[in-house]
């Protein structure tokens, strides 16, 4: 997808729609619609609405939890009118805040399900690992002043790789029916004195990927070894596991789907991400691997609705 490849201008009936949104997640208390607090849903759906000039509700690709961002949260939602991509884009965009931006609007089949149709989610968490708190991407980046081993974390990363149960990484309020999860992989470098987690699963559980962060830190620091990755979730024990990691740091970056939707495939972010373009830091995306296919470990009732539209997602 180009950078400059403007929105088509061309009306498309009324249906459903899926898009792209970025935001920032430091203002607001996650992405669900809650009472009394800012979050970013009612926002969108309310941006949406202005264009619709109809009530339009969405369904995300997976919540963010409070002060966690989002380079590519991919909703859908039903029009009851005809709009043009550039309407959704453009008008959705005018009628929302600068910390909130819809990135790209296409047609998709009435079937097309933002979470249910996805066959992975994919976070990116940036640490800052320096003496001194970063001041320019202050609430962007999360902090850790104690110096971190990489190449530790990586292993122990590693041993997380597959069909497992992810209980011990699961917060209390965690609602999932399982805690099983196939989990892709999970990579660990260092880029000066920034450290990027990037990892991705079929899905994740309530806070699993800040525990796992918090989990890889302490492994970092050399305060726990390697093997305590596997103690963990032999135990299943959340107290057991590492601290739940500042949300700041952590960026849902992408939602994979099957190719017939078409959907765009820009770079996956946070924005800093571009200056490591040279070395191809998304692959394999957009590609899904045969290995990540799932079993009936981590099938869950939602595969009901994948199993009708997407068999291909649970061969």
């Amino acid at each position: 997808m180009s950078f400059f490849t403007q929105p088509s201008e061309r009306p498309l009936p009324a249906g459903r729609f899926a898009l792209a949104v970025e935001y920032q997640g430091s203002a607001y208390h996650g992405w669900q619609t809650q009472q009394g607090v800012p979050s970013v849903q009612p926002l969108l759906e309310k941006a949406l609405t202005l264009v619709a000039q109809e009530p339009i509700s969405v369904m995300c690709a997976g919540r963010t939890d409070a002060g966690v961002h989002a380079s590519a949260q991919v909703v859908h939602f039903d029009s009851p009118v005809a709009r043009s991509e550039r309407a959704w884009v453009r008008g959705g965009n005018n009628a929302l805040p600068p910390d909130i931006r819809v990135l790209w609007a296409r047609s998709v089949p009435e079937h097309f399900h933002a979470r249910h149709s996805a066959l992975a989610r994919r976070y990116r968490y940036v640490l800052h690992n320096h003496i001194n708190r970063p001041a320019g991407l202050h609430n962007l980046v999360a902090w850790c002043h104690d110096a971190l081993d990489v190449e530790k974390m990586q292993a122990a990363a590693d041993l997380l790789v597959g069909e497992k149960d992810f209980s011990c990484f699961r917060s209390a309020k965690c609602q999932s029916r399982i805690a099983w999860r196939h989990m892709h992989f999970v990579r660990v470098y260092r880029r000066g004195y920034w450290i990027i987690v990037d990892i991705q699963a079929n899905a994740f559980l309530h806070h699993m990927v800040r525990n796992i962060v918090g989990t890889l830190m302490k492994i970092g620091t050399g305060e726990r070894p390697i093997e305590w990755v596997q103690t963990l979730l032999e135990a299943k024990q959340r107290a057991q596991a590492g601290m739940t990691a500042p949300a700041e740091g952590l960026y849902l970056i992408g939602a994979l789907y099957p190719e017939r939707y078409q959907l765009p495939q820009g770079p996956l972010g946070p924005h800093f991400m571009t200056l490591l373009a040279d070395e191809d830091p998304d692959a394999p995306y957009p590609e899904f691997l045969p290995s990540w296919h799932r079993s009936d470990l981590t099938r869950s009732q939602s595969d009901l609705y994948v199993a009708r539209h997407h068999p291909e997602a649970l061969r």
